[in-house]
């Protein structure tokens, strides 16, 4: 996990030339379409599809999938939202399989990535995102709240991401209205099912 987080920083770095731009693209960008009222919209259980061509866990996934042929799957299976693995060097994603993603269904779209400064927020609504993905893991509290404050003044919603109870705590101290629990361990990347079962009852029933 630090390892990522210190190769964000060198990506946020290699943008900040580029904020002007990526702001003025980012006001120019297509309606946000909903992501959470999308997941909200029915009694039954929604689905957020993936799209991922490799992780460090797993290895290669689907490296050589066209990302908007998943996506057009992925919405005749009846997803209510896509989620796209935007990480080039762990993941092997991009914002361009974002763009094929979004550009292929009618869904909204999450940019999935290791998003730790405002620029990734402007260059992800200037990409076409509709939400991104906050993980409490991987941000202080600060920056937790300045980041969730910029995701709405952009439109997007965020999707806040815990592991563990103290960071359920923590998305809810920040005001999250939409919560993720990663059974995965970022650190070691082993799995445990029954987490999201323990950590749901701690979260309140505004809460998605």
């Amino acid at each position: 996990m630090q390892r990522i987080l210190q190769v964000k920083e060198g990506e946020v770095a290699a943008l900040r030339p580029y904020a002007a731009e990526l702001r003025s693209q980012a006001a120019d960008a297509p309606p946000v379409r909903g992501f959470a009222s999308a997941l909200r919209e029915a009694a039954q259980v929604q689905l957020l599809a993936e799209i991922k061509r490799r992780s460090p866990s797993a290895g290669a996934i689907r490296d050589g999938a066209h990302p908007g042929e998943v996506a057009r799957a992925y919405e005749r299976g009846g997803a209510a939202a896509l989620s796209v693995l935007t990480d080039s060097q762990f993941f092997g994603g991009d914002l361009d399989a974002l763009r094929s993603a979004r550009a292929a269904t009618s869904l909204p779209v999450l940019r999935k990535d290791f998003i730790v400064d405002a620029l990734q927020l402007w260059e992800a609504r200037a990409a076409g995102a509709d939400a991104v993905l906050l993980i409490v893991r991987a941000l202080d509290q600060a920056r937790l709240g300045d980041l969730l404050a910029m995701a709405a003044e952009l439109g997007m919603d965020a999707l806040v991401e815990a592991h563990t109870l103290a960071e359920v705590e923590r998305a809810l101290a920040a005001g999250v209205t939409l919560l993720g629990v990663n059974n995965r361990d970022l650190a070691t990347f082993t799995t445990d099912l029954a987490l999201s079962e323990q950590l749901v009852r701690h979260v309140p029933a505004a809460v998605t």
